[in-house]
């Protein structure tokens, strides 16, 4: 028997793939849906949307106060606020789903074997984004809708009483859902920013509910130039029926909001391409 030389041909299994924007997107697709924590909270987001606006439209009264319901320019609550009565809340789930897919990896270590397998790091940032995004304007999309619809029917006979034809009402319901999908961009950054759960939905919660607050310690004049361009108050311009003569028009709510979101990508992309994990 006469020595032969062995040689290794390289296969497509031990070819090295390139990464790509479709696969990390497959990537992080998989990955949500493999969490139980991810797809439960959005449920729950599409529910709180359900629950608060039909039995808000339920328990309208026309003769009960105002209390702390929302309330159109002229005074009045409207079918669309009883509607979207959860979006407060909703926001603040589904902002914290957003942390919680960049921060949670950070926490547990994962995140070494995420940059490990995307050297560039962005495209996870992006993916991760985009992800979160689609799915809930597709659900809280779905859940004002459908909270709309079933309030109407508490609603039948009364003189707030809308149908979706009705002007402003679907592009308000629609605005809704554009702008928890950017809550949970904006959650996706600040996770990724500050690299803790606790840190990233401390802040969340402080620049959509305490932030508007404190203009209050400002100068009154000062504090009413301001206060529409904070980012819960211009995203509450976008799915509001009526706008008061000192809040942002949809169109400029949805604006100042996305350039929030921006900011805060912006940053992430920094601190995630210039540090290690």
């Amino acid at each position: 028997m006469t020595g032969s030389s062995l040689s290794v041909t390289p296969t497509s299994a031990t070819t090295a793939r390139k990464v790509t924007t479709r696969g990390v997107l497959r990537s992080e697709w998989a990955k949500f849906w493999s969490l139980r924590s991810s797809w439960i909270t959005l449920s729950v987001s599409m529910v709180v949307l359900l629950v608060f606006g039909v039995i808000a439209a339920y328990m309208y009264s026309p003769d009960a106060g105002a209390g702390d319901g929302p309330m159109s320019p002229e005074g009045s609550i409207d079918a669309v606020s009883l509607a979207l009565m959860g979006s407060g809340f909703g926001s603040l789930i589904v902002g914290s789903l957003g942390v919680l897919l960049f921060a949670g990896e950070y926490s547990t270590g994962m995140i070494r074997s995420t940059l490990a397998a995307v050297p560039t790091r962005l495209p996870v940032l992006f993916s991760k984004s985009a992800v979160v995004a689609a799915l809930v304007l597709v659900l809280t999309t779905i859940g004002a809708l459908v909270a709309f619809q079933l309030g109407t029917v508490g609603l039948d006979g009364e003189k707030i009483a809308l149908s979706l034809g009705d002007d402003g009402v679907l592009r308000s319901l629609l605005g809704a859902g554009v702008y928890l999908a950017l809550v949970a961009v904006f959650g996706v950054a600040l996770g990724t920013l500050l690299r803790s759960p606790a840190g990233g939905i401390t802040a969340l919660v402080g620049i959509l509910m305490i932030l508007p607050n404190l203009a209050s310690l400002l100068p009154h004049s000062l504090a009413e130039t301001l206060r529409p361009y904070f980012p819960s108050n211009a995203g509450e311009a976008v799915y509001s029926l009526r706008q008061s003569a000192d809040s942002l028009s949809p169109g400029a709510g949805i604006a100042v909001f996305a350039i929030w979101v921006t900011l805060a990508l912006a940053a992430a992309a920094i601190r995630l391409k210039r540090t290690d994990a």
